[in-house]
């Protein structure tokens, strides 16, 4: 009986509270409570709630409190409160009250306590009172003067917004830290977090676990930090900046005007992810990622080496006069030329830098006083010099950076303003680098065009040998072998048999037009059957066709090399005289033109198939760019080169036309422009510049394509001029579920099939940067919760033009038709 007075009288206060009236929209006190799971607070003009939620709906559900945007379709956490002792007694009523000792509990009517926030009082403060949520996300404790005693943005989880701020004390040794999600359904400490340099107190880090840096960011100058947003109307300016008042730095996000709907996120992917709500297509746009790239990770490029921003694909580099070492990337670089301390040592500027990892901090010194601190110093190899627009701890507004032996994490910026200049020691006079500048470039130029000349003797000895005595497998090889320069994959190692002109004349019915499975611009592909039962598809290359010698070198090449379930599969080629034919693996659904807009045949491709297709053509593409040995880029990709098995898995195909890009190079130019007019990039059709992004704008139009069973090619489609305006036009009145192709009305998913248009109009974007590459289309393909971005207009041409692209006055797509539209008839 004792036990039971003792449980009555424990409970009797809280069942009071329970009886009494709830509380008010936004504000709690002592004696309004909140009793969930039917309860919330609401901020005033109700932006925020906060209560109570789940994330799984199964027997072993765990509740937390949390505060997310009320006013938004898509339920965004920003803040949990017990995200480490979840509530997992569903049966019990769970409240939040603040106590008569200056507390907010969370606790169930067991008495179990989940959650707590202390009041910090001083002397001119009393105790907590109330609690009241703000409009901008701010969960506060106030005293009964009104002042602020506790707040949730002093004890932040994974999220950073507007007006709330991170903060460190180098002085002190402390950072404060923001933790990842460990799941997209746990909100529970995951292993990632993010939090200041606190020896410095000059950069911020990404941590995996508790000591692994990920990421760091270049040491702050006294500018705009990592990244700001500016409204379309410019009435609306936010920036993420660091702020020194004292010994206290922080890493604030503030906003100039209007509040947008936007944070600052540590992505439980180690991904640190700036945030705005588009309302428009009431979806989350990502502005920044940081590491935006993979060579963006911490160290990635080893000593010496730096992470190029600059360059379409970013990628590892070494620094001027140093080369690679040791395994590359990860093993750096080394210098060419020792430094001799006292000698004729250089510093050579370095724009637009992402400064290296740790640095020292040198107080109290001019640029020349910097200068001189390394420049006297044998070990010093690179220094930097900016000045903060507020002072540190001091009154000191010089920063002085110093860096000794080998430098790390560095990087080159492709926009202006996010780098400074690092100034970098180097061994030799300037003019002794210009002439091993020069000597780096002459060498292997003469080099190449000896190779050139070789290549060119042997083919021509070749020729002319008797025709008893010419080798087809010394032709072959001199063909294969034709203007082999140092950035293709060339012929060593080529697994692919020679097959005998008379068994390909066997296997065609002697090239009989029954056998015919379609006719372009570059010949005819026949069907034919090889040995007793090996049905394949042989491409015959018209004499009169624009693929040359190179072409047919580089389909052989690249088709042998390149292996991917998603890659045509070249199984022979045959010269026979002037004859050139190359055999394919029999592909019986045709090509994906041929398909798709056929009104009688199309609905055979219901949604479920064409996002299969689609996240097909998507893996093949990131094999070409990024998973294969060099980088490839295609040029020529269009719904007639993309070819059907019998389980209509997609197969990329014709690779007469692509270009293999080596090392460190991911753009080039060039006067023969070759594709399909429609399908080219707009930088491509005008300029001649291609990329792995020219690429990407031809799989966002494929990607339109399917899913309207529209050609791009259409002039005047449904009053547009062409499928991209027409797409555009429908995504930005909110009407894009009227692309969808009408014969996919009972099989679509509209969640499916919105998610693929938009990824359809950011490939296409005018801008090649600001295209995704193709490793980020797959992983948006695949996963659901990636968060898209918002698509700019694509550029409209008035007249795609039903011809093909010329190169010269030879024809690449002649009759708007390519090499692979032949293959129509797989």
């Amino acid at each position: 009986m004792a036990s039971i007075s003792s449980l009555l009288l424990f409970l009797l206060p809280w069942l009071l509270l329970v009886s009494l009236c709830r509380a008010s929209d936004d504000q709690l006190t002592s004696s309004k409570p909140l009793i969930f799971p039917q309860d919330k607070l609401i901020s005033k003009n109700g932006v925020f709630a906060l209560g109570l939620f789940s994330l799984t709906t199964n027997s072993s559900t765990r509740s937390y409190l949390g505060i997310w945007y009320y006013k938004i379709p898509n339920r965004t956490y920003v803040w949990v409160a017990n995200r480490d002792n979840p509530i997992t007694n569903s049966s019990s009523s769970v409240s939040l009250v603040v106590t008569n000792r200056s507390e907010l509990v969370l606790s169930d009517r067991e008495g179990r306590i989940y959650w707590t926030a202390a009041a910090i009082t001083t002397g001119d403060s009393a105790g907590a009172t109330a609690a009241a949520l703000r409009d901008v996300g701010n969960l506060v404790l106030l005293s009964s003067n009104g002042s602020m005693v506790w707040q949730s943005f002093g004890d932040p989880t994974d999220t950073v917004l507007p007006g709330m701020s991170v903060h460190m004390n180098p002085r002190k040794g402390f950072t404060e830290r923001l933790f990842s999600w460990k799941g997209l359904e746990d909100p529970s400490t995951g292993e990632f977090s993010i939090g200041g340099d606190a020896t410095t107190g000059l950069q911020f880090m990404i941590w995996k676990g508790s000591s692994t840096v990920y990421w760091r960011s270049t040491a702050w100058n006294g500018k705009t930090f990592l990244a700001s947003y500016t409204s379309s109307d410019n009435n609306t300016v936010v920036n993420t900046r660091i702020i020194a008042n004292g010994d206290d730095i922080s890493l604030t996000l503030t906003s100039m005007g209007e509040l947008p709907i936007m944070n600052v996120k540590m992505s439980n992917t180690g991904k640190l992810e700036f945030n705005i709500w588009n309302r428009i297509a009431s979806a989350w746009t990502v502005l920044y990622t940081f590491p935006e790239y993979e060579c963006d990770r911490y160290a990635s490029c080893g000593p010496f080496g730096y992470c190029d921003g600059t360059e379409a694909v970013p990628t590892c580099k070494c620094l001027d006069g140093f080369e690679p070492q040791g395994a590359w990337p990860s093993g750096g670089c080394a210098r060419e030329t020792p430094l001799r301390c006292g000698g004729d040592d250089q510093f050579v500027t370095l724009q637009n830098a992402k400064t290296p990892a740790m640095p020292v901090f040198v107080r109290n010194r001019s640029f020349d006083g910097c200068a001189a601190e390394c420049v006297s110093n044998c070990s010093c190899s690179a220094y930097a010099y900016s000045n903060f627009s507020t002072a540190v701890s001091g009154g000191d507004t010089s920063r002085c950076l110093l860096w000794f032996g080998e430098l790390l994490d560095l990087g080159m910026y492709a926009r202006d303003g996010n780098g400074e200049s690092l100034y970098l020691r180097l061994a030799g006079s300037p003019a002794t680098t210009k002439w091993r500048k020069m000597a780096k470039i002459l060498l292997p130029v003469a080099a190449s065009a000896l190779v050139f000349a070789a290549a060119g003797m042997c083919i021509v000895w070749i020729y002319k040998l008797p025709a008893k005595r010419r080798s087809k497998d010394a032709l072959m090889k001199a063909i294969l072998g034709y203007s082999r320069a140092p950035n293709e994959l060339g012929d060593e190692n080529v697994e692919l048999p020679f097959v005998k002109f008379r068994d390909i004349a066997s296997a065609t019915n002697n090239f009989s037009e029954d056998n015919m499975l379609g006719q372009g611009g570059f010949g005819i592909v026949y069907k034919g059957t090889l040995g007793q039962n090996l049905e394949v598809a042989i491409k015959r290359l018209s004499q009169a066709s624009g693929q040359g010698v190179e072409e047919f070198r580089n389909e052989v090449i690249l088709i042998a090399k390149l292996q991917h379930r998603n890659l045509v599969r070249l199984i022979g080629c045959c010269i026979h005289g002037d004859e050139k034919l190359l055999i394919y693996e029999y592909l019986p659904n045709k090509s994906l033109d041929s398909i798709i807009f056929d009104a009688a045949n199309k609905d055979i491709l219901d949604w479920p198939t064409r996002l299969w297709i689609i996240k097909g053509i998507s893996r093949g593409l990131q094999y070409l760019h990024q998973d294969s040995r060099l980088t490839v880029i295609h040029r020529d990709l269009k719904t007639s080169n993309i070819l059907l098995d019998a389980d209509m898995s997609p197969k990329i195909s014709d690779f007469g036309m692509a270009r293999i890009f080596g090392g460190n190079q991911h753009e080039a130019n060039t006067n023969r422009v070759v594709g399909t007019y429609g399908y080219m990039s707009p930088e491509y059709a005008m300029d001649g510049a291609f990329s792995v992004k020219s690429d990407t704008y031809s799989f966002g139009v494929i990607v339109l394509e399917i899913i309207s069973g529209l050609k791009i090619s259409l002039t005047h489609c449904n009053g547009f001029l062409n499928l991209l305006a027409y797409a555009w036009s429908l995504w930005t009145d909110g009407k894009a579920m009227d692309l969808v192709d009408s014969c996919l009305a009972k099989s679509c998913s509209a969640t499916e099939a919105l998610r693929c248009i938009q990824i359809g109009l950011l490939c296409v974007q005018d801008n090649p940067n600001s295209r995704p590459f193709m490793s980020s289309v797959v992983t948006m393909l695949e996963n659901e919760t990636t968060t898209l971005s918002v698509p700019k207009q694509p550029m409209c041409f008035s007249y795609w033009g039903a011809q093909g692209a010329e190169e010269n006055t030879s024809s690449s797509s002649q009759n708007n038709t390519s090499l692979s539209t032949v293959l129509e008839g797989w």
